[in-house]
C-alpha cells in the first residue's frame, strides 16, 4: 500500500503529460497527492480500525473515507464521488470505479 501511494505521488505530475523515460527525478515540487493516495490512507485506517474483525469493515471504510478525504476537496474527485464523500447519508451510486458484478464471469 505504501508503494502506491508512493507512485501515485511521484507520478501525479506525469498524470496528462505522459513520458515514456524511466530518468527522472522521483519527487519535485509538482508532486502531489491524489485522489487515489487520499483514498489508499482511507482504507490503510479503515483496515486498522477493524483490528482483526473485518464484519463492520464496509461501514468503517465509509466513516474513514468521509473522514480523511473530506480535508482534501481539490485532490480530483470525480463528480459524483464528491457528492457522496460530502453526503450525510452515504449510497451506493453506480462508480465508475467499482466493477460491474455482472461483468464478472
Amino acid at each position: 500500500m505504501l508503494g502506491s501511494i508512493i507512485g501515485d505521488i511521484v507520478g501525479s505530475r506525469f498524470e496528462w503529460n505522459n513520458i515514456k523515460s524511466k530518468d527522472f527525478e522521483l519527487f519535485t515540487y509538482k508532486c502531489e497527492p491524489t485522489d487515489d493516495s487520499i483514498m489508499s490512507l482511507a482504507i490503510a485506517r479503515a483496515l486498522l480500525d477493524c483490528g482483526r474483525n473485518f464484519t463492520n469493515l464496509g461501514e468503517i471504510a465509509v466513516k474513514a473515507m468521509q473522514e480523511v478525504g473530506r480535508p482534501y476537496p481539490n485532490c480530483g474527485y470525480g463528480g459524483m464521488f464528491r457528492e457522496w464523500m460530502y453526503s450525510d447519508k452515504p449510497e451506493p451510486y453506480n462508480s465508475a470505479g467499482l466493477l460491474n458484478p455482472q461483468l464478472i464471469r
